[in-house]
């Protein structure tokens, strides 16, 4: 069997990121496909390694803006999928407009499907954007022979919003890389803290109006005014409202940036490096479909203090501290919790590096393929029912 990928907005970030150690850890051969055809741009295919069963298709258009890309997956793809024999098409990316069947999909963003988070946005290009997206998806899933979901809270709030029985549903979450695995290290009290070596929080991040780094930065402020050593980088990208609401802040707390700043987005390649040099990972985020970022901690060893929203729980277990992301004294509590108790630390680090263990990329290739296959021979053998049904035996099993 031959399975067509369609990346044509797979470009950047996490989605790049999935497309390729999906590719590298996988073994299509052992799930019956001889080959793996992948339609992009040129940079994702030049981040995709080689492999013999693999061939890289670069389509022009999909280098192009984004009126080319969706003209090019509406009006190409299909023809392009059937002449190339393929038996089943993947769209990672979560919107398709083609008529190729059978096509599996994945849901990626949560923000779309969220009502309270999507509003965050007020009147904006990213609220028409997240609508657009909302109705683009929710098509794609009603009309896809399989739906892969990261984590069973982003399932049940997509399921329930477009109201379909008709695909195969399965969760598959992401894996984790091997440079985040570091063993948990000793815990030191926070007598062993001074001001010029503090204990070092780290939120790594976009910074976005769902991941209320602002609260987070004014919890952290009310920590050093109470005498407390500690420090607190922010690291990631940013989405410009967010980023000047997130200056404003600063700019009020620690205008020099002695203890409290913002390092800008860091090369996914030297990003363990920060998660090595921290002491404790804070996650605030109030809306996630699969927290890579949670698993990037968890597997770093650190002690960890959590939003309570979406699927981190399910994530975590037992083995963090909880708060709202939208309480700047209940995100203090957390953070006092850890810090105060370097036994608490010591468990809990254990506790979610036990944990992480499960995520694992090589997981996520066999569990996707596995699924790409059953899909592909369930929707061959329910055509081979039809195609039969006048025959009576062929009527007796349908």
């Amino acid at each position: 069997m031959i399975i067509g990928i369609d990346a044509s907005n797979i470009r950047n970030g996490g989605g790049v990121t999935h497309l390729v150690k999906l590719l590298c850890a996988a073994d299509p051969v052992a799930h019956g496909f001889s080959q793996i055809l992948v339609w992009s741009g040129q940079s994702t295919l030049d981040r995709i390694e080689n492999r013999s069963w693999l061939v890289k298709s670069h389509e022009p258009l999909l280098d192009e803006t984004l009126p080319c890309r969706v003209f090019w997956q509406r009006f190409r793809l299909s023809r392009l999928a059937r002449s190339s024999g393929c038996d089943i098409l993947f769209v990672p990316g979560g919107s398709y407009a083609g008529d190729f069947r059978p096509m599996v999909t994945m849901s990626r963003n949560l923000l779309p499907f969220e009502w309270p988070e999507l509003l965050r946005y007020g009147w904006s290009w990213m609220t028409l954007k997240l609508l657009v997206l909302r109705l683009t998806q929710s098509r794609t899933f009603r009309r896809a022979n399989g739906i892969i979901f990261l984590t069973r809270y982003a399932q049940d709030a997509v399921m329930r919003l477009i109201k379909t029985t008709c695909a195969k549903t399965t969760i598959i979450p992401h894996g984790i890389d091997d440079q985040f695995v570091c063993p948990p290290s000793k815990q030191l009290s926070i007598t062993q803290y001074t001001a010029d070596n503090p204990f070092r929080i780290l939120y790594v991040s976009i910074i976005d109006l769902y991941k209320h780094q602002w609260h987070v930065a004014e919890a952290v402020a009310q920590l050093i005014k109470s005498g407390l050593p500690v420090s607190l980088a922010l690291v990631g990208s940013a989405y410009p409202p967010a980023l000047k609401r997130l200056r404003q802040k600063l700019d009020k707390i620690d205008p020099a940036g002695e203890s409290v700043w913002y390092t800008g987005e860091v090369p996914y390649a030297e990003l363990h490096l920060r998660y090595a040099q921290a002491d404790l990972c804070l996650f605030a985020s109030s809306c996630e479909n699969m927290p890579n970022i949670l698993l990037e901690g968890m597997a770093s060893g650190l002690p960890i203090a959590c939003s309570n929203r979406g699927p981190m729980p399910q994530i975590l277990g037992n083995a963090g501290v909880y708060f709202d992301p939208e309480k700047p004294n209940d995100i203090l509590r957390a953070i006092r919790t850890l810090i105060t108790s370097p036994d608490l630390r010591t468990r809990l680090a254990q506790l979610s590096f036990e944990r992480v263990q499960v995520y694992s990329w090589r997981r996520c290739a066999d569990e996707t393929f596995g699924f790409l296959v059953r899909v592909a021979c369930d929707y061959k053998i329910r055509r081979g029912l039809c195609a039969s049904y006048r025959d009576t035996e062929a009527g007796a099993v349908l």
